[in-house]
């Protein structure tokens, strides 16, 4: 099936108030909207519900699943199981995935086997009441997530570093609904809007004409040549397709994208930062 390419890749910011949806373009931390609790993805690993991290809604050029689709909410493991965390359980991990499920639910571990999810919603989800977090499995045996306790914006904010503590003027609220409203901007310039990243050396599938957002004086490759492109300078590190910044290597993925930094839902990437194919539901992250 083909999809119409986006033209312009949009700037993502995390705002210091609570999200109204009339005006704003997602959350980030708080709730997931419009699901019911037993279809909220639980942790295979914990058994506990994994953490909010943001709901998105897409601008229209972005609606890669069908004009109904106006929305993802991203899911990940709790940042207190996500350091060295609970064994697996394969007792645990049965009992998650004989539950029933959001008929869009999708799954992605990362590479040290932590879990994520990615759930796309439809309007009415989107428009639809705060989710409640379901009873963790009888089986869990790992401690209880700080979150669910006090909402992930405070939890977020307890153990977050001092660059973090600044981008709220108060502590957040102790409440599971607390959240950060995302304001969307379109970037002036991206070259790479509706492009797929993708490193012209490693590449598997047919170049897209991306390319990096530096260059090297004279391609002499070497600390001192590395430039950044003049139409790339202005970039945020949240955002929703085009140009990627990725901390390590280059993920190949869809125009159809999010890369997001820690803070951008509290999650613990080792200081780095991760990205969301919500096309082809890939995921991928990277320490700083």
């Amino acid at each position: 099936m083909a999809f119409a390419l986006p033209s312009r890749a949009y700037d993502l910011q995390m705002l210091d108030r609570l999200a109204d949806r009339a005006r704003d373009q997602g959350w980030v931390l708080g709730l997931p909207p419009g699901i019911a609790s037993e279809q909220w993805p639980l942790d295979p690993v914990t058994g506990f519900s994994l953490m909010h991290g943001f709901t998105l809604l897409l601008p229209e050029d972005y609606r890669v699943h069908g004009e109904d689709i106006v929305a993802v909410s991203f899911f990940a493991t709790a940042p207190d199981h996500n350091d060295g965390g609970a064994p697996d359980d394969p007792e645990i991990r049965e009992a998650v995935m004989a539950r029933a499920s959001h008929p869009r639910l999708s799954r992605m571990t990362d590479i040290l086997d932590y879990e994520y999810a990615a759930l796309l919603l439809s309007k009415a989800e989107y428009d639809g009441a705060f989710a409640t977090p379901p009873a963790p499995l009888p089986l869990a045996t790992a401690d209880r997530p700080r979150w669910l306790d006090v909402g992930g914006a405070s939890a977020f904010f307890e153990a977050s570093a001092p660059y973090a503590k600044k981008m709220f003027a108060n502590p957040p609220r102790a409440d599971l609904a607390e959240n950060c409203a995302i304001a969307l901007t379109p970037r002036a310039s991206d070259s790479n809007a509706g492009k797929g990243p993708q490193d012209a050396h490693t590449r598997r599938n047919p170049p897209t004409g991306y390319q990096p957002y530096y260059y090297y004086l004279g391609d002499v490759p070497g600390r001192d040549n590395f430039r950044l492109h003049d139409w790339g300078k202005d970039h945020a590190h949240n955002h929703l397709g085009g140009t990627m910044r990725p901390c390590q290597a280059m993920p190949e993925m869809s125009p159809f994208y999010i890369e997001f930094e820690e803070y951008f839902g509290g999650y613990n990437f080792g200081g780095g930062n991760a990205q969301l194919d919500f096309k082809d539901m890939k995921f991928d992250w990277a320490c700083g």
